[in-house]
């Protein structure tokens, strides 16, 4: 008695919080011909047009969105007494809907079991673990066309002069040229092979003889080196779940099909052969 007492209990907890949610949903915003909408219909509304809405300010957005509902429910109503809902081929098209629904639902309900803290937070440590440390060098840059014209820069930097200022007046790159030839720090598959080679062979504060590259000429003076740092797992979480979630849904889809017995009517019988293995999702 007590036991079920306590249950009873329980459940009347439950539903007293969900009560103000349920309500919500239900609030009335609007009625045509008679026909009512409430905030959960603009709630699926705005679900299904996230595309055209995204960009919109909220004001307009839900304006847009109540508009939609309106012609909806005008254009049911007026489809329904045409009887267009009761032809065979409306009946597939729902049939089919309510299957890509109810399947769509599930994947997102179940995936969403694997998106734990928990298990992002194992998936970032293990691929932290398994990271190998990547260098990166911090370095500018002179470019020039002519060999002699990188000569003549080198020949400068070595007599004093500043190479940011070197740089910032004879460096054709148009893209470091006006900040002194600074390149920011970089990994070495960044750059072209002569270039990064003879940048990451430089130790810091070092400037390199005239190097040849497809762009012209250059001299480079490595700033600094470090390993690159690894990000962290708040800036990383996002991509993780998403990556969580897929996998989870990939492996139900797969695991569906193994239990269910498939038969093509449309084409001769073909001895059975396993099934290829997915491709997994890439980690983020």
């Amino acid at each position: 008695m007590v036991s079920s007492r306590l249950a009873t209990l329980s459940l009347g907890l439950v539903l007293a919080a969900a009560a103000p949610a349920l309500a919500q949903q239900d609030k009335l915003i609007a009625k045509v011909d008679g026909i009512t909408i409430t905030e959960g219909d603009l709630k699926l509304a705005e679900e299904d047009l996230a595309e055209r809405t995204a960009q919109m300010p909220e004001e307009r957005k839900r304006e847009e969105l109540i508009n939609y509902l309106v012609d909806l429910k005008l254009g049911a109503k007026t489809a329904a007494a045409a009887k267009i809902g009761d032809g065979p081929e409306f009946a597939k098209r729902l049939a089919y809907n309510r299957d890509k629904l109810l399947l769509d639902e599930y994947l997102t309900v179940e995936a969403k079991k694997a998106a734990t803290p928990e298990a992002a937070k194992k998936l970032f440590d293990d691929t932290v673990k398994a990271m190998k440390p990547e260098e990166e060098v911090h370095a500018r840059h002179i470019l020039v066309p002519e060999e002699a014209q990188a000569k003549a820069a080198l020949d400068r930097v070595k007599k004093g002069e500043d190479f940011a200022k070197v740089a910032a007046e004879l460096s054709k790159d148009p893209g470091s040229g006006k900040e002194g030839g600074d390149l920011g720090w970089f990994a070495k598959d960044r750059m072209v092979p002569e270039f990064a080679e003879a940048a990451f062979k430089l130790e810091k504060g070092q400037v390199s003889e005239p190097v040849k590259s497809q762009f012209g000429w250059h001299v480079i003076k490595l700033e600094d080196k470090r390993s690159k740092p690894l990000p962290s797992f708040d800036e990383v979480k996002p991509q993780i779940d998403q990556y969580l979630v897929r996998k989870a849904q990939q492996d139900l889809i797969v695991a569906l099909r193994e239990k269910a017995k498939v038969e093509r009517l449309d084409k001769p019988a073909a001895p059975a052969t396993p099934a290829p293995a997915p491709v997994e999702p890439k980690k983020p």
